[in-house]
């Protein structure tokens, strides 16, 4: 350690430029798993917020859930056999508000459930997102497929659906709009699949891959995110390979007085650790200051596990490339590595 850090202060400039690119690959990582996440909120919070469970939508609609219409007795019938399941439609449209000017949203309605939230008929319950447009507690909103008009209840956070508000609204205006009575999906929490004759299950994760462009956000995304973590690991094996060219003839030295390879060994890895965690302890306070000062309708979220899962895989990339760039130092033998030093 103490060997490793007197290095680190003789040659602070080789040092300096390391940390330096392993700071603005790392906090660009950040802020782009940051974007990441905050995009699949934005994407799927209605689903990503339900506890674990499956999913059921008819198999004829072969993963696309618009075209899902599960027959009332069918529903009945799975709903008698799980206590806890909930039948629910999703249809993605618009509303008017008092200035008439319209506001995209994701209808939502449901059968009875602590998972959702329902209302009567003649109210909605908003988003807080529309709240930043304008629209207030008692305000009446209007839509072109409804006969009355829609009171605002109240608004719950973070409910989005395909990157529209989410609006709740009652069986009735729902069956009102879309002519259509039969629900959707029926979603049955913390269950293992079940066999439904007509109907496919789904988990979680496996429902959120069947809304359009959800994967496909979500697979470029996490493709830059593990391209610049290589990216980093192979900074690492560089720029330590290049240090270790340059000090062969410390290496000789040392090993010619006694030092043994295994301490040459720890002082890379100290001085690998001692790099990394002060670069990554600057890249997440300045990315967690980006979270506050970013503007409010960028999707950003960046949450402590997702930092944590982060850290500890630039730790082992950071810990892999030294190792890999000190490999060399096995061969070096003294006399040799000495005069290559001095010439």
């Amino acid at each position: 350690m103490n060997l490793a850090w007197k290095e680190i202060k003789k040659n602070k400039v080789r040092f300096l430029i390391l940390g330096s690119i392993i700071f603005l690959v790392s906090f660009l990582t950040f802020i782009i798993s940051g974007l990441a996440n905050g995009l699949s909120q934005d994407n799927a919070a209605l689903i990503k917020d339900l506890p674990k469970g499956q999913i059921y939508m008819t198999e004829d609609a072969e993963g696309a859930f618009n075209l899902s219409r599960i027959d009332s007795d069918l529903q009945q019938e799975v709903m008698g056999k799980e206590k806890e399941a909930v039948a629910f439609s999703i249809q993605m449209g618009f509303l008017n508000d008092q200035d008439d000017k319209q506001q995209s949203v994701a209808f939502v309605t449901s059968t009875e459930s602590r998972l959702f939230q329902n209302v009567h008929q003649g109210e909605v319950l908003l988003d807080s997102s529309l709240q930043d447009k304008g629209i207030k507690v008692g305000d009446t909103l209007k839509n072109n497929q409804y006969n009355g008009v829609f009171i605002v209840k109240g608004f719950v956070e973070q409910k989005k659906y395909s990157h529209a508000p989410v609006a709740y609204i009652s069986e009735e205006a729902y069956h009102e709009m879309y002519r259509v009575k039969d629900k959707q999906l029926i979603y049955v929490p913390n269950s293992e699949p079940k066999e439904f004759k007509g109907l496919q299950a789904y988990n979680n994760k496996e429902f959120l891959n069947t809304i359009p462009s959800y994967s496909a956000e979500q697979l470029s995304l996490n493709m830059i995110i593990w391209f610049l973590v290589v990216i980093s690991g192979m900074l690492f094996a560089i720029f330590f390979y290049m240090m270790n060219v340059q000090k062969i003839g410390l290496y000789g030295i040392l090993k010619a007085i006694g030092l043994k390879t295994s301490k040459l060994f720890k002082m890379i890895w100290t001085q690998m650790a001692i790099i990394t965690m002060i670069s990554l302890v600057i890249s997440i306070s300045l990315s967690q200051l980006f979270n506050v000062v970013a503007p409010k309708g960028m999707p950003f979220t960046l949450a402590i596990g997702t930092i944590t899962q982060l850290s500890i895989v630039f730790l082992i990339i950071g810990f892999i490339g030294a190792t890999l760039s000190g490999l060399q130092i096995k061969k070096i033998e003294p006399l040799q590595a000495i005069q290559q030093g001095e010439a």
